[in-house]
């Protein structure tokens, strides 16, 4: 399966942006494991942000709760990360994932990675 990640940018603090994550390929393990998004700012480790079951269970950071919303589109294969009020430590390179569980470890299957730049 492969990932292909979209929707980053900058934004100002207080803004949204939301990120797509589109599978494409051998879907099957997309279809039946949890799609989740990681990040990484610099100088940090890859943390779990969100992930979304094939149940539509959810599970969030708890820095993200109440902020971010992951939600999927089954018959496009397609995952969203809605992000609003973001903030300056939201900024990261963010990942799309499957093939893991709804909080963590990862799975072997990683998109390409999107960067998120909050800032004035």
């Amino acid at each position: 399966v492969q990932l292909q990640a979209s929707g980053g940018g900058l934004v100002q603090p207080g803004g949204s942006l939301r990120l797509s994550c589109a599978a494409n390929g051998s879907i099957f393990i997309f279809s039946i494991t949890a799609i989740s998004w990681y990040r990484q700012a610099p100088g940090k480790q890859r943390e779990l942000v969100a992930a979304i079951a094939r149940s539509d269970s959810t599970n969030y950071a708890d820095s993200v709760k109440g902020r971010f919303t992951i939600s999927k589109d089954n018959a496009k294969n397609t995952v969203y990360l809605q992000m609003n009020s973001l903030k300056p430590e939201d900024t990261a390179v963010y990942y799309c994932n499957t093939g893991g569980s709804l909080a963590g470890p990862p799975g072997r299957y990683w998109g390409q990675g999107t960067q998120v730049t909050v800032s004035s």
